[in-house]
């Protein structure tokens, strides 16, 4: 439930809002990344924990959202948008928030000791991965604007302009993350092979944020442009 509204109250509003209220969890979900790698860096394993518990539940909360969305989403929708669409445009925001729960289980699966070369790197992968859902969802918020003007004029602009930043956003988590596998490659033969392959998976999962928040814009540029 949204509160005290009704999910087809909003509908009745704007046929985005729900998925502008979906995006908004994801974003809070992808937020405790920050946190949860700080914690890791500092050695605080109850600190992640906690974090860990909040994507959880984050991420069970844009689930609901999802379920309801599907639940009540009209099926004959009047704008120019096609309901398989919008229900597209749901499933990769929600893949961010799936991911950044496989995020937190990896982190937490077992104590990891940070090698000091990934350190810094680890935590700007962290941010910039979170800045692109950050992104992401600054696009997903102009849909009311876009669906008033009729996905015309200056509104398209700023969405294409923005969608462009986050595509530079992402390929700045890919350099990050390959540099993270290239440092993991060239030192982890004093790791046991579950630590290694541990780290690996952290640094896919890791990129992957930032691909799905990609391909969030993506896709509405492609709605954008029918």
């Amino acid at each position: 439930m949204f509160g005290t509204s009704p999910i087809a109250g909003l509908f009745g509003r704007s046929p985005f809002r729900p998925t502008q209220e979906h995006m908004a969890v994801v974003e809070r979900c992808s937020a405790e990344l920050v946190p949860l790698v700080a914690a890791l860096l500092a050695g605080e394993p109850e600190q992640m924990l906690a974090h860990k518990q909040r994507i959880d539940e984050l991420e069970h909360r844009a689930d609901e959202i999802k379920n309801e969305i599907r639940s009540h989403l009209p099926r004959s929708l009047f704008m120019p948008i096609d309901r398989r669409d919008l229900l597209d445009l749901l499933h990769a925001q929600d893949s961010i928030a799936d991911t950044v729960q496989d995020v937190a289980g990896l982190l937490c699966l077992r104590r990891l000791e940070t090698p000091p070369s990934f350190r810094e790197l680890l935590s700007a992968f962290a941010r910039r991965s979170h800045d692109a859902v950050v992104q992401c969802q600054e696009i997903i918020g102009l849909l009311d604007e876009l669906l008033e003007m009729g996905f015309r004029g200056r509104e398209v602009d700023e969405v294409e302009a923005k969608i462009r930043a986050l595509s530079a956003i992402e390929s700045e988590t890919d350099t990050q993350g390959a540099e993270l596998t290239r440092l993991l490659f060239e030192q982890g033969d004093g790791m046991s092979p579950p630590t290694f392959f541990l780290w690996y998976e952290l640094f896919q999962k890791l990129g992957d944020v930032a691909d799905y928040a990609e391909d969030v814009g993506d896709r509405l540029r492609l709605l954008v442009a029918r």
